[in-house]
C-alpha cells in the first residue's frame, strides 16, 4: 500500500474527505521524524515503537576495487519494532477473500439400533 492508498482507506474508514484523510497523514509522518531526529520515541500501544539506532562505524569493501578497504561511518538510522497486537494480528490465520474458511461440520450422531416390537404369537392352523 502506498500514501494514497492509504489516504483512500482513511478516508473511507474515518468519514473524512482526502484532503483531511491527507493532512493526518501528513501531520504523523511530520511528528514521527522530528521527534526521531531530536531523540525520541514514538510508541503506539499495541502496535509498536519509532525509534532511531545509532549503526556503528565499520570497515567495507569498495565493490568497484574488491581488494580496497574503506571506512563506513557511523549513521543515525530509523528502526520499527513491531509491538504485540501487531505481531499477534499477523500470526492469526489467512482468511481469504475467495473462500472463507468454515468451521468442520459437526459429526453425525450416531443413529440408535431400529427396535423391534414384540410380536403377538401367530395363529396356527
Amino acid at each position: 500500500m502506498n500514501k494514497a492508498e492509504l489516504i483512500n482507506h482513511l478516508s473511507d474508514k474515518c468519514g473524512l474527505t482526502k484532503k483531511q484523510a491527507e493532512d493526518v497523514v501528513e501531520a504523523f509522518v511530520e511528528v514521527v521524524t522530528s521527534t526521531l531526529k531530536s531523540g525520541g520515541e514514538v510508541n503506539i500501544a499495541g502496535f509498536g515503537a519509532f525509534m532511531a539506532k545509532t549503526r556503528a562505524a565499520r570497515m567495507g569493501v569498495n565493490p568497484q576495487a574488491p581488494t580496497e578497504k574503506i571506512q563506513i561511518p557511523a549513521v543515525i538510522v530509523p528502526k520499527f519494532k513491531a509491538g504485540k497486537g501487531l505481531k499477534d494480528a499477523l500470526k492469526a490465520p489467512k482468511m481469504t477473500a475467495s473462500a472463507p474458511v468454515e468451521p468442520p461440520a459437526p459429526a453425525p450422531a450416531p443413529t440408535p439400533a431400529p427396535t423391534v416390537p414384540p410380536t403377538s404369537p401367530s395363529p396356527t392352523m
